[in-house]
């Protein structure tokens, strides 16, 4: 069995066997707000409830590896001293991992991942709507645990109002596990799902998607694309062009000879059977054909 010294560790390497060994971790997806009331949000799963009686939660965003720099997060608890911890379940995942692209300073990541943002109720932050669980928080303290690339920072929470989607409850009212089905993160580009185990999510682009903000509103608005098909949807660097589609089309009317007479109803399941495989430029060609 090897063994290993932390202190001879690279911390890119021992960031790696801790969050791969330590899992699966539950997810804060973290709604905050800058001092100036730009919204913002992003997971953390370096989290977990830790009191009920005061209700205390604890999530904490790291000091970047690469260059040492803090997230936007971090800078926002410390200037407004509130945030919004919403749970992720399945049917959100892809919009999840689509927020934690690193866009720049004051770009709204709910725009970017097609989430909708609701007003909560004590708090300025906002709810993420589609989240089945949101708890609006008072941020009691931020403990820092150091100053290198890769030191946490424990934002400690405490919940001053929480709120449940009457679909997750059972006749008793209390969560039903099974309806709440939420996911869980493990190492590398891997998730669990309380239901099903684990599953692969690629990590967004570093290019940085293009966003659900930059849709087309025929596909924005379908009525057959679930979240997670426009969260895999916006994590591409550029539209295909009219070219491309063309060609595209040319090479597959083979396969799908009334493609070019298909409604939008039509294309957008034809799309979302590519989605299924993680083809999103060849769902992204059929929905423009």
């Amino acid at each position: 069995m090897p063994s290993f010294d932390p202190k001879t560790l690279a911390t890119n390497n021992l960031h790696s066997y801790l969050l791969s060994a330590v899992a699966p971790r539950p997810i804060a997806f973290a709604s905050t707000m800058d001092a100036d009331g730009n919204p913002n949000l992003s997971p953390f799963s370096f989290f977990n409830v830790f009191s009920s009686n005061p209700p205390i939660m604890i999530f904490s965003p790291s000091r970047r590896v690469r260059d040492n720099t803090t997230k936007h997060t971090l800078q926002n608890v410390e200037a407004t001293k509130e945030v919004v911890i919403n749970v992720v379940n399945y049917d959100m995942v892809h919009q999840m991992s689509l927020s934690s692209t690193e866009y720049p300073e004051k770009v709204n990541e709910f725009e970017k991942s097609g989430l909708t943002m609701l007003k909560s109720d004590i708090v300025k932050p906002f709810r993420v709507a589609e989240s089945p669980v949101q708890f609006e928080c008072r941020v009691n303290d931020i403990i820092k645990l150091g100053t290198e690339g890769g030191a946490g920072n424990l934002i400690i929470c405490e919940v001053v109002k929480l709120h449940i989607d009457d679909d997750v409850l059972d006749e008793n009212g209390t969560i039903d596990q099974k309806k709440l089905d939420l996911v869980a993160r493990a190492g590398g580009s891997f998730y669990s799902r309380a239901k099903k185990g684990f599953f692969e999510i690629p990590k967004p682009i570093s290019t940085l998607g293009i966003g659900v903000d930059n849709f087309p509103d025929f596909v924005k608005n379908s009525m057959v694309l679930t979240g997670n098909d426009l969260g895999m949807l916006a994590n591409i660097e550029a539209l295909p062009t009219q070219k491309m589609v063309e060609d595209f089309v040319t090479d597959i009317s083979e396969r799908h000879p009334n493609i070019k007479k298909l409604t939008h109803r039509q294309k957008h399941k034809l799309a979302r059977n590519y989605l299924s495989f993680g083809d999103i430029e060849s769902a992204w060609k059929i929905l423009l054909s």
